[in-house]
């Protein structure tokens, strides 16, 4: 038996060795030969720490391309990979890390002290990981690990064997760890590198993190399986990225990347001469955004729908009317459904209903959770989107809500019960409602809308202040409103539509 994904990838092919894999800013060319040799050498580590097949290696380190070599060396050393967002406090990755009962944690340098314990705990190895360069400097304990030369290692995995674990929250504030295949990868980024015309010949801007789907397991993965190349960016620069454009063939992005380049003059028909393709996810993309980036560049960004469990799902056509507004058709292999929410009764086309999808894509369940998978993932292989959504006659498929009041702000997931968590531990608080509104940057903005204890100061700074080393950046509210009382039903069920009703325009979207 192959290693499926690594094969799949083209990891250990010797006909492009030479052909040039990244460009990275400190000017330094990584060739194909060098992902080869390197990944094998970061996978000869793992083992030497004594990862085995199967065990759980957590990452935390900032975006680097031996980052992306420690990723490729868990593949094949037949480890599940998985990666955490770098805003994540150490109070939100000790969860991770209780849970997943990692073999190894590798984190950023800075982060040792606080995650020690937390490691020890757990019974997993701890070692750190900075950005290398080729200074003398100490980047942190792994690369004492890293030998300089190593046999092959390629660790013998099949298609339905984990590659890696992706935490997403729940809407009750317990995150769940999607886990996915071999083939869930391997499948997505084949059909994704046909469906867009990705060849060799492709320079991809890649100024996405590399700790979820967009970045690792699509942009990353397509262009291994393409043998192109990539402009490697620490993260989105807008003068970096408006540089690179000449000569560059495709990028992709969140709306937020789109939004900041049009308010630049120097974005252009000109300068995108040589761009064949834009590709925008992770968050809704504003028709009018639609619109205006194609007037400055004469370009249509291609939308897709994606999401953690199951990689890519849907995407506007390359050839074909990209429509502002809509993500497209389902991705050749990929089923979908839409199903009344009360009584699963199937919807007709244009009716708005909850969206399900199954194919090769779809992930294997919840690590640990097994009555959570049995309740979204239906044994015929059919998965709850948690999406309201409508299928056109024409097949195009249009997002028109989310089930479970999920915000998507600059492309991260935010789900408001774990805000409000935080935010009703406050000894000046009574009870908040978390909601997302329109936000001309990020997509969505989250806002806090909070009822304080009699006489209590309503002051935002303080609520900010307070979540600042309790949740990541991107989840604390932008805004915070105070009220005398949430608005209810005769239930008592908080009525956040009315809420997002009322404060739709906070942001002047």
């Amino acid at each position: 038996m192959t290693n499926h994904l690594a094969e799949a990838l083209g990891l250990t092919r010797t006909d492009r060795a030479e052909r040039i894999f990244a460009e990275i800013a400190d000017g330094r060319r990584y060739t194909y030969g060098e992902v080869d040799a390197v990944s094998n050498r970061f996978a000869a580590a793992l083992l030497a720490m004594g990862v085995a097949p199967g065990d759980r290696v957590a990452v935390q380190v900032d975006k680097s391309i031996e980052a992306l070599m420690l990723y490729l060396g868990a593949v094949r050393a037949g480890a599940v990979f998985l990666p955490l967002n770098t805003a994540y406090t150490p109070n939100e990755v000790a969860f991770f890390i209780e849970d997943a009962e990692p073999a190894l944690v590798v984190c950023r340098p800075a982060a040792a002290e606080a995650l020690a314990p937390v490691a020890t705990r757990a019974g997993a190895r701890l070692e750190t990981m900075g950005v290398w360069a080729a200074d003398g400097a100490d980047h942190g304990t792994l690369f004492r690990h890293i030998p300089d030369e190593a046999g092959p290692v390629m660790v013998a995995r099949g298609p339905d064997d984990l590659a890696a674990i992706l935490y997403t929250s729940g809407t009750t504030g317990r995150s769940k760890g999607a886990m996915l295949s071999h083939d869930n990868l391997a499948s997505n980024a084949l059909t994704l590198v046909d469906y867009w015309r990705f060849t060799a010949a492709d320079r991809l801007i890649h100024a996405l993190p590399i700790y979820h789907t967009h970045g690792l397991f699509v942009a990353s993965n397509v262009t291994l399986v393409a043998g192109g190349s990539l402009i490697w960016m620490a993260k989105f620069d807008l003068d970096a990225v408006i540089e690179a454009l000449p000569g560059a063939t495709a990028m992709m992005g969140v709306p937020t990347f789109y939004t900041r380049l049009l308010t630049d003059p120097r974005l252009t028909p000109e300068r995108c001469e040589t761009m064949r393709l834009f590709v925008a996810g992770s968050a809704p993309l504003l028709a009018e955004t639609h619109r205006q980036f194609e007037a400055a560049t004469g370009h249509a960004i291609l939308e897709r729908y994606g999401m953690t469990e199951a990689s890519m799902i849907t995407s506007n056509p390359y050839d074909g009317a990209r429509r502002a507004g809509t993500v497209g058709h389902p991705l050749p292999g990929v089923a979908l459904r839409v199903r009344d929410t009360e009584n699963g009764a199937p919807m007709g086309a244009g009716e708005i209903g909850m969206l399900e999808v199954r194919g090769p894509n779809v992930f294997k369940g919840y690590w640990k959770l097994p009555e959570k998978t049995a309740e979204e993932l239906s044994p015929e292989g059919w998965f709850v989107t948690g999406d309201l959504a409508t299928i056109g006659a024409d097949g195009y498929v249009q997002i028109v809500g989310r089930g479970k009041d999920l915000i998507i702000s600059g492309g991260f997931n935010v789900y408001p019960k774990e805000v409000e968590g935080e935010i009703d531990r406050l000894d000046s608080v009574v009870e908040s409602a978390v909601i997302g509104v329109p936000h001309p940057d990020f997509g969505e903005g989250v806002v806090a809308v909070v009822v304080p204890e009699a006489g209590a100061p309503r002051d935002p700074e303080a609520i900010t202040a307070a979540l600042a080393e309790r949740i990541a950046k991107f989840k604390q509210p932008k805004r915070v409103i105070f009220v005398d009382a949430l608005p209810r039903n005769t239930m008592g069920k908080v009525q956040k539509k009315a809420l997002r009703e009322e404060h739709a325009a906070l942001f002047g979207a």
